[in-house]
């Protein structure tokens, strides 16, 4: 088997040379020509055999969009497009339909393991045909981790079903995070534990909180027990926000992940603009001391009320 591979950052790399290990042939494609096998998407299509199968791992968005739009101009009839990136499941029955105006198959792919897939293999969720599924898969085979397919890979749905669990998915981790976060901090903060890392550690094994993240906190703290070299700054990359908004729109409360995207947000303010309104509130209403700008802060003040 033969097929293409766009995009060869950290994910896409690894996977092209899972890919490879497993026997299957792949022709990538990157705008870094350090990395790249060919000098351009026309070149990837000409060194597939037809029908051809090309996979997409650019960044969500505009790359995969430009993408795709490219491609529908070089594939043709029996051709297929296996988009892998954290695109928005609604992108890809846009994307479905500009390639199907040119016969070309679609399938989107919502793809789990970051950096350590090429040793561990990725988890799989795929929406689009049952039949191209079924032709795709010595790829998702070869992908994934060994074991029980059902274990690593689903045919989640129609056009979407893959990337909106990806999202899910993606919704559930801030969640599993931003515990793990607090219930470190919380340790760090009681003077009476003197190994925290250890807690972490000795969680590992035999306890209901186990799990892969788990081990990479214990992993970071290993590196670096008191986190020093990190700054308290986090960003999130969509998948949360779009989570929380399907919340909204199926009226399904997602409390968890909505705290730990908020606890996000909080990270990258210096100086909370409403917390600093609340603070003036309690002045005016109980007289209650405020902290001047540039002040250190204090503990609990006077005054009446809340």
């Amino acid at each position: 088997m033969h097929i293409g591979l766009i995009g060869l950052g950290k994910m896409g790399g690894n996977m092209r040379t899972r890919l490879r290990n497993a026997g299957i042939e792949v022709t990538g494609y990157d705008r870094d020509p350090k990395v790249s096998d060919v000098a351009d998407l026309a070149a990837l299509v000409e060194a597939l055999p037809a029908p051809r199968t090309v996979w997409i791992m650019v960044p969500h968005g505009d790359p995969t969009t430009s993408t795709v739009n490219a491609l529908a101009e070089l594939l043709g009839e029996g051709d297929l497009v296996i988009e892998g990136g954290n695109s928005r499941f609604t992108d890809d029955l846009v994307n479905s339909a500009t390639l199907s105006a040119k016969g070309v198959g679609y399938l989107d792919c919502g793809v789990s393991g970051g950096v350590w897939g090429l040793e561990n293999g990725y988890g799989l969720m795929v929406g689009g045909d049952g039949a191209l599924v079924e032709r795709s898969m010595p790829i998702f085979d070869a992908l994934r981790p060994e074991g029980p397919r059902e274990e690593s890979f689903v045919h989640a749905g129609s056009i979407g079903a893959g990337h909106y669990a990806k999202m899910v998915h993606n919704g559930i981790e801030y969640g599993l995070m931003q515990a793990y976060a607090e219930g470190y901090e919380l340790l760090a903060a009681k003077d009476i534990v003197t190994d925290v890392p250890g807690c972490f550690q000795a969680w590992t094994r035999g306890t209901v909180v186990r799990s892969w993240l788990l081990d990479l906190l214990v992993k970071a703290l290993a590196e670096d027990p008191e986190l020093a070299e990190i700054k308290g700054f986090v960003n999130d990359s969509g998948e949360g926000r779009w989570t929380l908004e399907e919340g909204i729109d199926n009226a399904v409360p997602m409390p968890v992940l909505a705290a730990a995207l908020f606890a996000r947000f909080t990270s990258r303010q210096d100086d909370s603009p409403a917390m600093k309104a609340v603070a003036a509130l309690r002045n005016q209403f109980g007289g209650h001391a405020v902290t001047s700008a540039g002040a250190a802060a204090s503990g609990p003040g006077g005054g009446s009320g809340s």
